[in-house]
């Protein structure tokens, strides 16, 4: 029997407030998002490992707040003073991967100090504490050392399996139950691993034109290892059975 080829139709993942998942791994980080003015000075750094949410959350308070997102990397000396205007706000992504880069130091140092002077509030997303990345701009390590940390937690009983319902319906799989609980039961607490396992599952249902059992899920499992997501995983407010 001739294979299909498989071809990657997701839907675009949903980044609303309405979209995001609720669970005790991110519930203090929220409510921390949702409280700028107790931010000490204005700013604020979202931690979080690979798939964890940070992303989804930055999205839906840049929207409710007006404010721009720049990925850390792509920011320069130059570029700092158009990105502040006064009053608003302003989301970093990925600030870790400045680490070691001396203009993007420099970069991030100008603009922390210009986001106070013009009281813009700053939100700074990274996947690890300041003090992991690397960074060897001392006045710019002392900054961020002192900012308040919003930390997101790794998956729970219930964000895990409510990825994965989210990743199958993405990808328009109707999945059995026991499939979910099955993998919930045997994988690993890692939201990357839980991306990738769903698309190499959808991947092989479609070139075998098998359905998705667990039989099919356990050989998959079997083959991969916890890897990093190239995107963030959102969960509808739907689907949180």
């Amino acid at each position: 029997m001739a294979r299909q080829l498989a071809l990657d139709l997701t839907i675009p993942p949903a980044l609303s407030r309405d979209d995001f998942l609720t669970t005790s791994a991110n519930r203090d980080a929220l409510a921390m998002l949702d409280r700028p003015a107790a931010w000490p000075g204005g700013r604020l750094l979202l931690i979080g490992g690979p798939g964890s949410g940070k992303s989804h959350l930055a999205r839906f308070w840049a929207e409710e707040n007006g404010a721009q997102i720049l990925r850390a990397s792509s920011i320069s000396p130059g570029s700092v003073d158009a990105a502040l205007p006064p009053g608003g706000a302003l989301v970093v992504e990925n600030a870790h991967e400045i680490a070691g880069i001396s203009e993007a130091e420099d970069a991030l140092f100008h603009l922390w100090n210009l986001a106070g002077a013009r009281q813009v509030l700053l939100l700074i997303t990274a996947r690890m504490p300041p003090r992991d990345w690397g960074i060897r701009l001392p006045d710019l390590m002392s900054r961020l050392n002192s900012a308040a940390q919003a930390v997101l937690g790794p998956p729970d009983d219930a964000l895990l399996p409510a990825v994965l319902v989210k990743l199958f319906a993405d990808r328009q799989i109707q999945v059995a139950p026991d499939v979910v609980d099955w993998l919930t039961l045997r994988m690993e607490r890692d939201l990357g691993l839980a991306r990738h396992l769903v698309a190499a599952i959808d991947r092989k249902s479609l070139a075998d034109r098998r359905p998705v059992t667990r039989r099919l899920a356990a050989e998959l499992l079997d083959k991969l290892s916890p890897v990093e997501p190239s995107s963030t995983i959102t969960l509808h407010s739907s689907d949180k059975s």
